[in-house]
């Protein structure tokens, strides 16, 4: 009878433990994206050359979740990025051919406890607000990298990431859900350099969705914020960088249009004192079939900069069709025309003009700049 009972509470221990590891999950996920691109003037000359994530990053990730029970859950995100090139880390940053990075998982990497009622906490390598909030809104979240901001000013193309940083994420509530960021500096002696924190709100009610954000950065000495500025891959670093914006997308039928105004400061930069970037994106995406989709999107810049009194204006403009073979494949052609102004304030003079394509191309030798870009992309 001893034995009976000992093997029943066997087996019971062991359908408890099933039990549990069916609530558990690790999964490998990731986003390929490679293509021939041409653009028509790079320092002078055209140039031909294989892109890496023209439209969408290449990374690859792991995602995992252990239910605890009461509503609770531990998660996990490991998230690496690379330029599938030539298979080295890095590759969403600089330009079309792709970065290196020494990190291996330079997109994300984080641990944390999510609760269904009190919402998400988690500790790692993160995104800023600006990514959670207002990228989806955008045509670059969207999946086309080519239509992020000049210089990635804004961070809409999500070209940088968090290190040391604690977020808090709500739950949704009636649509509306809000959440935080901290980037601590780790740095010892000046815990002030590098710190960095944000806030987002959104709401999503039907067709309509709408975000807000705020996103700043203190004592930048490291310069790993802003986007590119040159062709050499060279960062903008400041002393204060701040960020905000608002942004809304509204679905009717199989058409999405989108509005969106970002505004980054940078105050006390080495070499052009404080620069000031306004954005003003309007996007659409029209679904012709259910298989093709057009795409584009129009964003004026109006850039300043107080060393020399220099104001620029930037017009860009992107378009593309996308074509899905099957659920995770699809092709794409897509092209973007960047038309930049400047004008002059006090005794500067000369004329100089520096187009910069999403942060993503180097600078033409004039003050327009075109590239077009046909690939595939896979999605696991």
């Amino acid at each position: 009878m001893k034995f009976k009972k000992t093997l029943a509470a066997a087996a019971v221990a062991s359908m408890c433990s099933a039990g549990a590891y069916a609530q558990s999950s690790v999964t490998l996920y990731g986003s390929l994206d490679a293509g021939i691109g041409y653009v028509n003037n790079v320092l002078g000359e055209s140039l031909w050359a294989q892109t890496s994530g023209a439209l969408s990053d290449n990374y690859f990730g792991l995602r995992g979740v252990e239910d605890l029970g009461g509503g609770n859950r531990a998660i996990f995100k490991l998230e690496s990025g690379f330029n599938i090139g030539n298979g080295r880390f890095g590759g969403w940053g600089s330009n079309i051919l792709g970065n290196d990075s020494s990190s291996m998982f330079n997109r994300q990497a984080y641990v944390g406890l999510q609760n269904s009622q009190y919402g998400t906490l988690t500790l790692g390598r993160q995104y800023d607000s600006v990514v959670d909030y207002l990228r989806p809104l955008s045509l670059a979240g969207k999946g086309v990298n080519l239509a992020a901001h000049p210089f990635n000013n804004d961070n809409i193309g999500a070209q940088y990431s968090v290190s040391n940083a604690i977020k808090y994420e709500s739950p949704n509530y009636a649509g509306f859900h809000l959440g935080g960021m901290y980037g601590f500096s780790n740095s010892p002696g000046n815990f002030a350099n590098g710190r960095q924190w944000s806030v987002g709100a959104g709401y999503e009610n039907g067709p309509l969705k709408v975000a807000a954000v705020y996103n700043q950065l203190n004592n930048n000495t490291t310069g790993a914020l802003a986007g590119t500025s040159n062709a050499d891959g060279s960062w903008i670093p400041s002393k204060t960088q701040r960020t905000y914006g608002v942004g809304g997308n509204y679905t009717f039928g199989p058409a999405t249009v989108g509005l969106m105004w970002t505004r980054s400061k940078f105050q006390e930069t080495a070499d052009f004192g404080s620069i000031r970037f306004d954005n003003i994106e309007a996007s659409g995406v029209y679904s012709l079939t259910p298989s093709l989709a057009l795409v584009g999107s129009y964003t004026f810049t109006y850039g300043s900069a107080s060393n020399p009194d220099r104001v620029y204006r930037w017009h860009s403009v992107s378009a593309g069709a996308d074509y899905a073979l099957s659920k995770r494949a699809d092709i794409y052609l897509a092209g973007v025309y960047q038309h930049v102004g400047t004008g002059y304030h006090g005794p500067a003079g000369g004329d100089y003009y520096e187009t910069n394509i999403a942060g993503m191309i180097p600078t033409s030798s004039t003050q327009n700049q075109v590239g077009v870009v046909t690939g595939l992309r896979f999605k696991f």
